[in-house]
């Protein structure tokens, strides 16, 4: 069963980064947060779901010890949102998920841990290839403005926002190594050895329906936006495939795990493969090299990650 959790994880991120960007309308600018709004919505149904038929012995106590960790996963969430209004896909998707290397470099300054030859390698080849995506990007769009292509004004701003999700998310990740490390001493509260992931988990999702709900307020009480329902359509999917993704990976590493991580880290190859297929993005040569230098280390990452787990 690990298996189908982590390939069903895989493609369902895919489709959900393809969805994204379908739905990031560039002349909309509350786009970014009309997609957080579905995604909290959808999540928070099935958080619903999990109280409703899950025995896991919620305490709504919860949603506010693991707080931290939920707003960094929502905020990069919905800055990268944000940057898909102005950035291709096909650059954006590898950049976020490289958050694992990022990571990496914080658990060695902040916590003093060493990483071996190979997981450093992956770090280097990360970095690399987000460095010269940045280089030959900024390249792009000064000689696009020179052309007088308004479309590119605001690209490398843009180019940014994925670098901030991908720091804003491994800081989301490195709280959850505090908090679910360890059953006895997580501080998540009437937990088993069980329920506590899928405890934090259900906080998560509640805790992005709260927001949901106060985006939503915003935007039709104080803006005084029109939010149709079938302009949400792709928005909607999106969030169906994300939540799939989300309660599926629970699932994807407690299984054959030096296996299921680097499948779950490849979703970006998914994203790739149908922002060239379904949406015509097209990339210089020069920019392919610098995203394969970017996937292949955060497979080699996954690799790494699932070799902990046996």
């Amino acid at each position: 069963m690990w298996f189908i959790f982590a390939f069903t994880t895989m493609v369902a991120w895919g489709f959900a980064d393809l969805f994204y960007k379908k739905g990031a309308d560039r002349k909309d600018p509350y786009s970014h947060l009309k997609t957080a709004m579905m995604v909290g919505f959808i999540m928070g149904a099935h958080a619903i779901y999990v109280l409703l038929f899950d025995n896991i012995d919620y305490d709504f106590s919860n949603i506010l010890v693991y707080a931290p960790v939920s707003a960094m996963y929502i905020l990069s969430m919905t800055v990268g949102y944000f940057g898909l209004r102005y950035l291709e896909l096909s650059i954006s998707s590898p950049i976020q998920n490289a958050s694992g290397a990022v990571v990496a470099v914080m658990c060695m300054v902040f916590l003093g841990q060493t990483l071996d030859f190979v997981s450093g390698l992956a770090v280097v080849l990360i970095c690399s290839g987000v460095f010269s995506l940045g280089v030959f990007e900024k390249h792009s769009i000064t000689q696009a403005q020179k052309a007088g292509n308004e479309k590119y004004t605001r690209s490398f701003i843009a180019f940014l926002i994925p670098v901030l999700y991908c720091i804003i998310d491994s800081l989301g990740t490195f709280f959850d190594a505090y908090y679910l490390d360890d059953v006895t001493q997580t501080p998540l509260r009437n937990v088993t050895e069980d329920t506590f992931e899928m405890v934090a988990n259900t906080s998560y999702e509640l805790t992005f329906l709260l927001c949901a709900i106060a985006i939503f307020i915003l935007l039709k009480v104080v803006k005084k936006e029109k939010i149709g329902i079938m302009e949400q359509k792709d928005r909607g999917i999106a969030a169906v495939f994300e939540t799939i993704g989300q309660f599926a990976y629970v699932f994807a590493l407690s299984g054959n795990g030096v296996v299921a991580a680097p499948m779950v880290a490849a979703y970006c190859i998914v994203s790739l493969i149908l922002s060239r297929v379904v949406i015509k993005e097209r990339l210089e040569k020069k920019q392919y090299i610098s995203i394969v230098l970017v996937v292949v280390g955060i497979i080699i990452m996954g690799i790494m990650e699932g070799l902990e787990t046996v």
